[in-house]
């Protein structure tokens, strides 16, 4: 696999189970960088590029035993490269900031511990595909499973395939989350996902503020 180049811009992701909040949170992010001057590329998985986006609409949509956790594994990571190739890395060595609503992680978590595929299955397809790169800096937004699913109740859209698994699922999904953070402690921080939009805006801000703006 080409080894990546080194960049001058910051790959920042927004992890986190069903009904968290990392997306709204994203778009907030992305906002208050460009209002500092810095280019920014906001972005989602599955999607994000051309091809990816196709894969989305068949990763989220139709019943939870669409796939298994092996077909899901390999079709996220078939978008995932598409959209490293097309969009992050190019946005990256243009020394532009990337703003992701989920990456890496969420495969690990998603089908590695909600699947019970389990790590080390997750981790070879992620180690073929990816190699050694990886984001400066992950937000992993954490809650009760079943506080996410009751914010997800309503939601007129039908990219709701992860959200129709059994509790027990979910529950699994967000120990594997918080078991990859303790795990990348340099990278990753945990977000209380339970406050208001503007308390978890400002601790993202801050964060970035120390890590890259002072």
């Amino acid at each position: 696999m080409p080894k990546v180049q080194p960049h001058s811009g910051k790959f920042i992701t927004l992890e986190g189970g069903d009904g968290s909040g990392k997306s709204t949170q994203a778009k907030l992010l992305s906002d208050f960088l460009t209002s500092q001057a810095i280019a920014v590329v906001a972005t989602r998985e599955p999607g994000g590029a051309p091809g990816a986006d196709d894969i989305r609409e068949l990763l989220l949509t139709g019943d939870p035993d669409r796939w298994d956790a092996i077909g899901e594994t390999l079709l996220f990571y078939a978008a995932r490269r598409n959209h490293l190739r097309l969009t992050v890395w190019p946005a990256l060595a243009a020394g532009t900031w990337v703003i992701s609503d989920r990456f890496a992680d969420s495969t690990m978590a998603y089908q590695g511990y909600g699947n019970q595929l389990g790590i080390e299955a997750v981790q070879k397809v992620h180690d073929f595909t990816v190699a050694d790169f990886a984001p400066e800096l992950t937000f992993i937004f954490d809650l009760p499973a079943e506080e996410g699913l009751r914010r997800t109740e309503g939601r007129l859209h039908n990219e709701d395939r992860f959200e129709k698994m059994e509790l027990a699922f979910h529950q699994r999904l967000r120990e594997g989350f918080l078991d990859i953070a303790r795990k990348n402690a340099d990278r990753c921080v945990v977000i209380d996902a339970t406050r208001s939009v503007e308390d978890i805006q400002r601790d993202l801000r801050a964060e970035i503020q120390n890590r890259f703006l002072s």
